[in-house]
């Protein structure tokens, strides 16, 4: 996580750097603002892959002398087909869309449906005929 770290962060500070100049430069607040809050963005996930790879052992891209065998092996477990990820981004438009005209009735909606597709995709393998028995 060292290598994300440190590429996340470099577009960070570039961003900022960039900011400063374009600001002084245009004068024009909104594309600042833009260059800035990316580069806060970007320092703020660089930030948080760094607190981690401290805390974690060095995985084989951290490392200079790994081998390419030692990255083998299970990288997690991907559902093949699910209905759930759809649902999720159907629900966080109808939330946008609700948020753009100031519809309360349709953020409300919008929120609701989000938390049940967000509940479905979470627990999608703990319940039906997915479930483990143990």
């Amino acid at each position: 996580m060292k290598v994300e770290a440190l590429i996340l962060n470099l577009i960070a500070v570039f961003c900022v750097v960039t900011a400063a100049v374009y600001g002084i430069w245009s004068r024009e607040p909104i594309g600042t603002t833009a260059l800035v809050l990316s580069g806060g963005l970007s320092g703020l996930i660089g930030g948080f892959f760094w607190f981690v790879s401290r805390r974690i052992d060095p995985r084989p891209e951290d490392r200079k002398d790994a081998e390419i065998a030692e990255g083998a092996g299970e990288l997690g477990f991907f559902s093949p087909a699910s209905y759930w990820p759809f649902g999720l981004a159907l629900a966080a438009a109808v939330t946008g869309l609700g948020l753009a005209f100031w519809y309360v009735w349709l953020m409300m909606i919008g929120v609701v449906a989000l938390l049940i597709a967000t509940g479905g995709l979470l627990f999608e393998y703990y319940v039906g005929q997915n479930a483990q028995s143990s």
